[in-house]
């Protein structure tokens, strides 16, 4: 990707880019143009302005996004720090725009982030049966735990349309901090 393009902190002003942009990666028809779509596994919305603060808000946590030199949103990811572990989620690339690296420059923004914050690994949960997903994180070096977890039965992330649950997959950080744009 250009140089111009940046990955930073999202910031109130952002809110309304970044619902709008998982939104549309996750649900609906437009989410059909990319291949990460849940489109067809979760009806309603991945998440909402209110969702969204509330996540920026926490203090263990950061929401980077991926811009263009215009500044537009292009792709987000969500990190939280617990304990020693970084756990990574809400990985979005606008529809159009995947399988161009930016998915890649996020998780790799994600392992900086893991270093600079003592982790020593970064922990992932994903729907069991995206197995096109759960290959593209193998090949980013992350493994199946073997563990899993429920899918929430809280509306904001979806209305499963079948029973759905969640492995756990998790990536070991080593070597040393880089810095990010």
């Amino acid at each position: 990707m250009p140089s111009q393009n940046k990955i930073s902190s999202v910031t109130n002003k952002d809110i309304n880019a970044i619902d709008q942009l998982v939104n549309s990666a996750y649900r609906g028809e437009s989410s059909k143009k990319g291949w990460t779509t849940e489109a067809d596994l979760l009806d309603g919305l991945r998440t909402n302005p209110g969702a969204l603060k509330q996540l920026i808000q926490d203090p263990d946590a950061v929401l980077l996004k991926y811009t263009d030199g215009d500044d537009t949103v292009m792709g987000c990811v969500y990190l939280k720090k617990k304990g020693t572990k970084l756990y990574l989620g809400m990985l979005t690339v606008n529809p159009v725009l995947q399988a161009k690296g930016i998915g890649k420059q996020l998780l790799l923004a994600a392992e900086t982030y893991a270093r600079q914050h003592n982790c020593n690994g970064i922990t992932m949960t994903v729907i069991a049966i995206r197995h096109e997903l759960i290959a593209w994180y193998e090949r980013h070096g992350y493994r199946p735990t073997g563990e899993t977890e429920p899918f929430p039965a809280d509306p904001v992330f979806g209305l499963p349309k079948q029973a759905l649950y969640f492995i756990v997959m998790e990536k070991t950080i080593t070597g040393s901090s880089m810095e990010l744009n």
